[in-house]
């Protein structure tokens, strides 16, 4: 226990002073439990801060990547409204370590959704849909990291921006999108990427946030997942999405 609060205080230092810090297993040895266990004490930490747990993030659901990382699962992270970014708006680059951008589609809910749910069970809870971008920054020296490492660095997370919130009822499975940074198209792709249908990743957040005891809660946001590869961002840049029926969003990466 020691180890795990002492980690949660590297990283959480690490990623409030935008610092790079060495990894914390290194070799690949610290069971993904006890990843978890960090991460939920590195947030901890934020929350006595005064911050506010507003969703979660969900990680690899590409089943590319899964294999990739030799993964039967997704990964997940914890949102907080420090995290959030105005849509439109500005955020500073010196907020991030090794920020990238990721286009992703995100839920809100409207009731809470705990444990093992069925894909209808799941959309009966979504209030609404947007499109949105998530900003993640690895606090890994020279971008090197293992799996622990990861999940304990709240699943590199570290931003996100909600576009233009629409009806559920639509058919979001296969939705066109492309990624620009300064009107230049840098990404194409489909929601479909996320895990076939971003539905299954909202199954597998209420599944995995009831597992910790921290069911998914009416007015959380769920983030998806990268429907693309994460592109790196540098200050001065606007990145922006736009998504097929739902509209886009994009913020500026100040100095």
């Amino acid at each position: 226990m020691s180890n795990i609060t002492e980690f949660a205080r590297l990283l959480d230092e690490a990623a409030r002073t935008a610092t790079e810090v060495d990894q914390i297993d290194p070799k690949s040895e610290m069971s993904l439990e006890d990843a978890y266990r960090v991460q939920q004490a590195s947030i901890a930490r934020r929350l006595e801060r005064g911050e506010k747990r507003v969703g979660v993030k969900m990680g690899f659901t590409s089943r590319a990547k899964m294999v990739q990382m030799g993964l039967s699962d997704v990964i997940w992270g914890r949102l907080t409204d420090g995290m959030r970014v105005e849509e439109g708006g500005k955020t500073s680059f010196s907020r991030y370590v090794h920020p990238r951008a990721e286009p992703e589609i995100a839920f809100v809910l409207k009731k809470p959704l705990d444990g093992a749910v069925t894909a209808v069970e799941a959309l009966a809870a979504v209030e609404a849909v947007a499109p949105a971008i998530e900003i993640i920054d690895s606090r890994y020296k020279d971008f090197k990291f293992t799996l622990p490492d990861v999940i304990a660095d709240n699943a590199s997370s570290s931003g996100f921006v909600i576009g233009p919130w629409c009806d559920p009822h639509q058919d979001f499975a296969n939705l066109g999108l492309t990624l620009s940074i300064d009107g230049r198209v840098v990404q194409v792709g489909s929601t479909a990427a996320i895990l076939a249908h971003p539905l299954r990743s909202l199954v597998a957040a209420a599944r995995l946030s009831a597992a910790a005891g921290e069911p998914l809660q009416a007015g959380w946001v769920v983030m998806a997942g990268g429907a693309t590869a994460a592109e790196w961002i540098k200050p001065g840049q606007y990145v922006s999405l736009e998504m097929e029926g739902l509209g886009g969003c994009g913020f500026h990466m100040g100095e």
